[in-house]
């Protein structure tokens, strides 16, 4: 490992370091931080469409003259091309993780989806046409970060802003997740599908910290491997898979239970493209890329040992059981946290 590699990866055990104790320590706090990069992050974003449009008006447009010259029109190349520009949109689902927090859910739930999907999207597309006036297609490529390649030519002295823009957009996206996915493991938890202690909550700041200190731990993981673009197809293969099963699951419902209440309904066609959708982006790669796809089965696998200890496995023996209640104690004095109270009483 190279001396820029260790100290990256110094600072992003910090970050999350300190991502961790923000999100188990105070929702609010969470929160905050998540507002404030947010905006940070807009804020670039508009830098960049406003330069971008300046760009145009000076007839800076011959990269948009030829947009698909050299384009590698093979299936499975098109697929990990989805993999990797889909992942820009990574997260539109998380707000089913926090629904519980989430006030009138029924209401702000498909309000927040469709608001927060049409911003993002004219708001990446325009940046990306910004990036089309200055970057050529084989340059952005190349670029390790296409904001800073961009600043770097139109900013001049100034151009270190955009690399701080980045940074702020990556610690905000990265908190963004450590609030979502612990609730996930949380929700995991609480069904039995995870150990107990995950379901718990801080007693006094009533934050399932436990959860959150797995995510984060479980997060570093990830440092293992230094090719960024491998990690996304890992994970992006794991995603599609789940997410179309689940939705697959919804038009089965739909199907079998056409008469029960959905609080939540949307037509049938969207769900139906978007299985099609999730078809193509599972079955392609298989054949185009499959060491990618085979880490990502191995990925999943690595949920089935948890699936028997605490889902399957029904009748354990009492030094197992003995052995949990000790870890569980054990978590439970050093976080001071405590099973959530059943809201049925």
């Amino acid at each position: 490992m190279s001396r820029k590699q260790y100290i990256s990866h110094e600072l992003i055990v910090m970050s999350f370091g300190v991502l961790t104790v923000v999100n188990a320590v105070d929702v609010k706090w969470a929160t905050r931080v998540q507002d404030v990069f947010t905006v940070a992050k807009l804020l670039a974003l508009v830098l960049i469409i406003i330069t971008g449009f300046v760009q145009l008006g000076r007839g800076k447009y011959e990269h948009f003259l030829s947009p698909f010259e050299n384009t590698n029109a093979d299936v499975g190349s098109i697929a990990l091309a989805f993999y990797q520009g889909l992942f820009a949109y990574n997260g539109w689902n998380y707000l089913n993780y926090v629904i519980e927090e989430l006030q009138d859910p029924y209401k702000n739930l498909p309000r927040a989806s469709w608001i927060s999907i049409s911003i993002v999207t004219s708001v990446y597309v325009l940046t990306n046409i910004a990036y089309f006036t200055t970057v050529s297609p084989a340059e952005m490529l190349a670029s390790s970060a296409v904001a800073v390649t961009f600043a770097e030519r139109l900013y001049g002295m100034f151009w270190w802003i955009m690399p701080i823009f980045v940074a702020l957009s990556t610690f905000g996206g990265v908190n963004g997740i450590l609030f979502t996915t612990a609730r996930l493991f949380f929700a995991g938890s609480r069904e039995g599908h995870m150990p107990e202690v995950l379901s718990y909550v801080q007693v006094h700041r009533m934050t399932p910290a436990p959860a959150v200190i797995f995510m984060g731990m479980t997060s570093l993981i990830y440092l293992c491997s230094t090719d960024m673009y491998a990690l996304i197809n890992y994970v992006a293969f794991v995603n599609w898979l789940a997410v179309g099963l689940a939705v697959g699951a919804l038009l089965y419902f739909r199907y079998t239970r056409p008469d029960m209440k959905r609080p939540i309904k949307v037509g049938l066609v969207w769900p139906i493209i978007y299985c099609a959708f999730s078809v193509f982006l599972v079955i392609v790669p298989l054949y185009a890329s499959p060491f990618e796809t085979g880490m990502g089965c191995l990925i999943i696998a690595t949920g089935i040992p948890i699936y028997f200890i605490f889902v399957k496995w029904q009748k354990k023996p009492v030094a197992f059981l003995r052995f949990m209640n000790k870890v569980n104690r054990g978590i439970q004095k050093a976080l001071l946290v405590v099973p959530e109270e059943n809201k049925t009483q």
